[in-house]
């Protein structure tokens, strides 16, 4: 496994936004591991994920975009710290918007924060997870009401490799279904690899019993793993 990989769920462990247990997802299915990115809240724990995101996003894309879309809630600090990222790091300024759950009926209105997306952008949308793809869904009905735009990629932290509606991959549902490219910066099955019997600061969190949860769940709603 690559090693920026092995850093980032490191990472996500100790920032404690990756948490196993038992918890209920947007989509309703009981998961015995959770990826919760509103639990970022430092200034250096919101850099760096910037720069894991900004990495992923220009190993996939190079330049070839111009604004990135923070899906409301959680995507929103996640769009913001990689756009910074882009610019410290690789000298790539680009513009940021993102939704707001209601409409604004007064002052400048609408629904979209930030840049004002215009016909030709090509946009990124960067988002925590991907279960199902419901809010992915929302955030493209959201752009869909500009014409002309173009959707370069979603992004996301971790893809959950869950069945979508259709029987695929969320994410690969996605992909096909919106014509954009869409990608994690790690699986579920990088993370299962990495941590299982794995000590991190003293604390194995993928023992015997949870690996056999996680592939109780994977059995009934996940897609088949990769292939190396």
């Amino acid at each position: 496994m690559e090693q920026y990989k092995q850093d980032f769920i490191t990472f996500m462990v100790r920032a404690k936004v990756l948490s196993f247990g038992s918890f209920v997802t947007k989509s309703g299915r009981t998961t015995p591991y959770f990826i919760n990115t509103g639990n970022y809240k430092t200034g250096s724990q919101i850099a760096m994920l910037g720069e894991f995101y900004a990495a992923a996003i220009r190993s996939r894309l190079g330049s070839d975009f111009n604004v990135l879309f923070g899906p409301a809630y959680k995507g929103i600090p996640l769009a913001v710290s990689a756009a910074v990222a882009l610019y410290r790091a690789y000298g790539h300024d680009v513009s940021v918007c993102f939704n707001r759950k209601e409409a604004k009926d007064h002052g400048e209105g609408g629904s979209v924060i930030g840049h004002k997306l215009v016909a030709g952008d090509k946009v990124v949308i960067v988002d925590d997870v991907i279960t199902a793809g419901t809010s992915v869904r929302e955030s493209v009905a959201v752009m869909s009401a500009t014409p002309g735009i173009v959707l370069r990629a979603l992004v996301v932290s971790v893809d959950r490799m869950e069945k979508g509606p259709s029987g695929e991959s969320a994410l690969a549902e996605v992909s096909r279904s919106c014509g954009m490219d869409a990608s994690a910066i790690v699986t579920i099955d990088d993370v299962v690899a990495y941590l299982y019997k794995r000590d991190i600061d003293g604390v194995v969190l993928i023992d015997d019993a949870m690996k056999a949860a996680i592939d109780g769940y994977r059995a009934k709603y996940g897609v088949e793993r990769l292939k190396s």
